[in-house]
């Protein structure tokens, strides 16, 4: 336990100097006007010029490591080098907007809705619907609505610093967790391996990220703790698993998955070495029983942990359905692109990434039931790959488990794997042909820089989405005129004098979602059926407001608004156009792909010519606010 509480500590001081470290890069790189990354190389530039410094800084830790100077210094060099990296590969080239990677367009907008929603509430609440326990695990969510509190900014300003603090700070507790089961030196490798992997095809998923990089090397501490049994491990693998499931359900659906295999391998295995001992039938069935209880017991008791954790966020929408709270619409795992019909194969790119993840993919099959950690990883590969067959099979009954979110996680899994490979070739080299060591180090820097200064040309379309999309100022950072999204300030202004009621009091219909991303207003409706609450009933409000802007008079629709089942908006955030004021909606058409049809209902103007509403143009806004 005094073993256990030490790492803990560790992963704490890890914690701790990656967040001190990503906030004076933050702080560094926020103090200067650059230009745009979409059209200037600059930002690139000093990208790669950062990315430099932290691969040397975490050079010098390997060194020292494998030469045991400076040995105090090697973990918080370590910690240090891969948060700075971490920062350095996201801030940059974002340093001239307040926006997150893909802006508040697209998944962003409801993830920056949500952000938007818990920080302004300390409580659990539905990033959308008034009144409802929250569908969405909000635990990467609530944190940073501390974060925005913390540091006094928007939500949606403050999306960006978190994001990249929270990779960070992942990035350094999995370094300590590494370092903790191997090598130092190979430690170091692995996790800046991973980190540039992550960030490459996560990144724009923070709360995915943060659970992808420390998820890998905590997978091989869930399969210690289901082989040894050992008490402090299984509680560290439950917690692990429910902290998960307070961020991402998807990921935590792979890693129970991953431990349900775990245990039944290791049940096995220890059944057949018992058969190899036993003689006696009668003594060869107990031990068999005996051996199948001792392995259900560790997984239930570390599924216990993760459920009793996973609780803390999922216990009021829980009990809400036990409730018989009506419920429809709801349509989350109703998406289907190319990928999702394909098993995910990284290892066959073209790319140093590829060649990566091929040489882990060879080093996982030779070493299967050689090294713990090619065992651990290799069972969480075919955890991923079921998980995607059983994603397709489920397309025959009208739904997915979006397993084409998980590529990144296997290419993470892989690329750890192929480092460690990786590792043996080179001792094998030195073998053969000296000591070459030195050309060793030095190919791997080149190629260690080479995917990493790519990372910046790789996400390119979601750093210029940051930079073409109009901030919660009314901005654009790339200096070109801003969209329509620049009159949300002058109309959160407007509803808050004409309402006289707070934000968080005040529901809003309208089809423009980013203003619900900037400004903690509820909404009548959500974005798609896809991001919606099922308590929400998204399918029946829809044909609600249907319903409505058919109607004539605004006595009716005064009507029709007094008996809605749900709670009505007080304001509406309208389009202006030709044929009225239009809302622009969304119905689930899966499974085609697109999977969302989008539609347009407009009222009538004679629907709100009444003293009872106030009626005012802003630009292309027609807003219309119930007195």
């Amino acid at each position: 336990m005094r073993r256990y509480g030490v790492d803990t500590a560790t992963i704490v001081a890890a914690a701790v100097v990656a967040a001190v470290v990503g906030a004076i890069g933050l702080f560094a790189i926020g103090q200067v006007q650059w230009p745009a990354f979409n059209s200037s190389n600059v930002t690139g530039a000093l990208t790669t010029v950062g990315q430099c410094v932290a691969i040397a800084v975490l050079l010098v830790a390997v060194v020292a490591s494998r030469m045991g100077a400076l040995t105090r210094w090697v973990t918080p060099l370590s910690w240090v080098g891969i948060s700075a990296f971490a920062t350095v590969t996201l801030a940059m080239p974002l340093g001239a907007t307040k926006l997150y990677l893909f802006g508040i367009s697209v998944d962003q907008q409801f993830r920056t809705e949500y952000l938007t929603r818990l920080a302004d509430t300390h409580g659990l609440a539905d990033m959308t619907y008034i009144d409802l326990a929250p569908y969405y695990p909000a635990g990467w969510f609530w944190l940073g609505g501390r974060y925005a509190n913390l540091v006094d900014q928007p939500a949606w300003e403050a999306f960006k610093p978190w994001a990249i603090l929270s990779i960070a700070v992942a990035a350094a507790v999995a370094m300590a967790l590494w370092t903790r089961m191997i090598r130092t030196d190979r430690a170091i490798a692995i996790t800046l391996a991973t980190t540039a992997v992550t960030i490459m095809y996560a990144g724009p998923e923070p709360y995915a990220a943060v659970l992808i990089l420390v998820g890998a090397p905590m997978m091989i501490t869930v399969f210690h703790a289901l082989r040894s049994g050992r008490r402090a491990a299984l509680l560290a693998g439950g917690i692990f698993i429910g902290v998960s499931a307070t961020f991402y359900t998807l990921f935590t659906g792979l890693f129970a998955l991953s431990a349900v295999l775990m245990a039944l391998y290791l049940a096995v295995d220890a059944i057949r070495a018992t058969a190899n001992r036993a003689t006696d039938p009668g003594a060869l069935r107990r031990r068999r029983l005996r051996v199948l209880g001792v392995h259900a017991a560790r997984l239930i008791g570390m599924g216990v942990v993760s459920g009793l954790i996973a609780l803390i966020v999922w216990a009021p929408y829980l009990l809400a359905r036990l409730r018989n709270s009506p419920a429809s619409g709801g349509t989350a795992e109703h998406y289907l692109p190319s990928s999702g019909a394909q098993l995910p194969t990284p290892m066959l790119h073209l790319t140093l990434v590829g060649v990566l993840c091929m040489i882990g993919l060879l080093w996982l099959l030779l070493r299967n039931r050689q090294r713990t950690v090619s065992l651990a990883l290799g069972i969480v590969v075919i955890a991923i790959y079921l998980f995607c067959l059983l994603s397709m099979a489920l397309t025959a009954m009208g739904t997915t488990l979006l397993s084409f979110r998980l590529e990144p996680l296997l290419a993470v899994i892989l690329s750890a794997a192929g480092v460690l490979g990786i590792a043996e070739i080179a001792r094998a080299a030195v073998r053969r042909f000296g000591d070459i060591r030195f050309l060793v180090v030095v190919a791997a820097v080149v190629a260690a820089v080479g995917v990493s200064q790519n990372i910046p040309d790789h996400l390119s379309s979601e750093i210029t989405t940051a930079y073409t999309d109009t901030d919660g100022n009314g901005d654009r950072a790339d200096k070109r005129p801003p969209g329509a999204q620049s009159y949300f300030p002058q109309i959160d202004t407007l509803i808050r004098q004409q309402t006289g009621r707070p934000r968080d009091e005040t529901i809003v219909l309208t089809a423009d979602y980013g203003f619900l991303s900037i400004y903690p207003y509820y909404g009548f409706q959500g974005l798609t059926s896809h991001y919606a609450n099922p308590l929400a009933e998204f399918d029946k409000r829809a044909a609600a407001i249907e319903r409505w802007a058919s109607l004539q008079t605004p006595d009716e629709l005064i009507r029709a608004l007094d008996t809605s089942p749900w709670r009505a908006p007080q304001v509406f955030l309208f389009r202006y156009s030709a044929d009225g004021y239009a809302l622009r909606l969304a119905t689930d058409v899966y499974p085609n792909d697109p999977n969302v049809r989008r539609y347009t209902v407009a009222f009538g103007s004679a629907l709100f010519d009444d003293p009872r509403f106030t009626v005012t143009e802003v630009g292309p806004f027609v807003l219309v606010v119930r007195r």
